[in-house]
């Protein structure tokens, strides 16, 4: 193996490499640090909690996916949509609490796996997919 790609995960592997993976995690704290203290004037995530359980970062660190949840479900719409026509604040206040060279450009999305999650379970409780899971092997 060549020295130079010795101790290193690639850039390519479907969770990127160690460096997105922190610099996402960094930008999550962020995140959430900023939804929870409220400092996010709009009508529509005033009074409400939102998770952010994922931050994916570009191999460039020039773009952050900012995956959320409003805590309850429901009007997630709304809260995307609160958040993007909030970005450029929150994109300064991410670059104020986290030391990158660039601020990354920011964009949210639902966090649509407690949705698989409930789908799998609900498919997995079917007569059709528990008579095959009962069978003896």
């Amino acid at each position: 193996m060549p020295r130079h790609q010795r101790g290193r995960v690639s850039a390519s592997s479907p969770a990127g490499s160690q460096r997105q993976l922190r610099v996402g995690e960094l930008v999550r704290h962020a995140i959430s640090d900023i939804l929870a203290q409220g400092n996010v004037h709009d009508p529509v995530l005033e009074g409400r909690l939102v998770t952010v359980p994922e931050v994916r970062m570009t191999a460039d660190l020039k773009l952050a996916t900012i995956y959320i949840m409003p805590l309850g479900g429901g009007d997630v719409g709304d809260v995307v949509a609160a958040l993007e026509r909030n970005r450029k604040y929150l994109r300064g206040e991410i670059a104020h609490r986290v030391n990158l060279k660039f601020a990354p450009d920011i964009r949210f999305r639902a966090d649509e796996r407690f949705d698989e999650a409930e789908r799998i379970e609900r498919l997995l409780q079917t007569p059709a997919v528990k008579k095959d899971l009962d069978k003896p092997e």
